[in-house]
C-alpha cells in the first residue's frame, strides 16, 4: 500500500508547445493560463517549473525527460500540439517517454470539450506515467483549459461533467507523491473513503 506523505510540495511542470511563441512572435497564453487556475485551485503547497518550446518531437521529448526525471515534477501538464496537422506531435512525444498509458484522461478530455466544441473530437489528447509523474496532453487555449480541468458547469455552479482534475490528486496519491488538496468551488478533488486525510483540528 502506498503511504500518502502529507504536506509536501507539489512541484508542476508547465510545457507550452508552439512555434510562433516560442520564437516571440505572440506571446505564450498557456502557461499563464495554468499558473492562474492553480492559483485559484489549489489549497496545498505548489510551485511551478517552466518550458516554452517549438513543436519539434525530440525537443518534447527532452523536455519531459528533463522536467521528470532531472528536476523532479509529480505533475506535468502541456499545452498545444494535439490536433491533426502534420506539426501537432505533442502526443507522439508524450508516448515516446510514457511507462503507462492512462487513456481515461484523453477519453473524459474530449467528452468534455465536445460540450462546447464539435472539433474537440479532432483532439488527441492523452495522459501517461512516466515514473511517479503522470503526464497530462491539455488544449492551448485559457478557455479550453479551464474547461478541461474543471468540467461542465451549470449556470448555479452545479458540476455537469466532472473536469479530469477530479482524478488527478487521487493519482499522485498512488503514485507516492503529496496530498494535495483543492478548492471545492473550483474542482472538487475525489478520494475514496480509505484514502481521505483526516481534516486538521482547530
Amino acid at each position: 500500500m502506498t503511504t500518502i506523505k502529507a504536506d509536501r510540495e507539489l512541484l508542476i511542470g508547465l510545457l507550452s508547445i508552439s512555434d510562433r511563441a516560442s520564437q516571440g512572435v505572440y506571446q505564450d497564453q498557456g502557461i499563464p493560463a495554468l499558473e492562474e487556475w492553480f492559483e485559484r485551485a489549489l489549497r496545498s503547497p505548489w510551485r511551478t517549473v517552466t518550458r516554452l518550446i517549438a513543436d519539434d518531437q525530440a525537443s518534447i521529448e527532452r523536455a519531459l525527460i528533463e522536467l521528470v526525471d532531472a528536476l523532479g515534477c509529480q505533475l506535468v501538464l502541456t499545452t498545444g500540439g494535439t490536433g491533426p496537422a502534420l506539426r501537432d506531435v505533442t502526443p507522439e512525444a508524450t508516448l515516446a517517454v510514457a511507462d503507462k498509458l492512462m487513456p481515461g484522461f484523453g477519453e473524459e478530455m474530449r467528452r468534455i470539450s465536445l460540450n462546447f466544441v464539435p472539433t474537440a473530437i479532432l483532439s488527441r489528447q492523452l495522459g501517461v506515467i512516466r515514473g511517479q509523474a503522470l503526464i497530462l496532453n491539455l488544449p492551448g487555449q485559457p478557455k479550453s483549459i479551464r474547461e478541461t480541468l474543471e468540467g461542465v458547469k451549470a449556470a448555479d455552479g452545479t458540476v455537469l461533467v466532472n473536469g479530469i482534475f477530479a482524478a488527478v490528486p487521487y493519482c499522485i496519491d498512488l503514485l507516492g507523491g503529496p496530498y494535495v488538496e483543492t478548492a471545492d468551488e473550483v474542482v472538487k478533488a475525489f478520494r475514496p473513503k480509505s484514502a481521505l486525510r483526516p481534516a486538521p483540528k482547530d
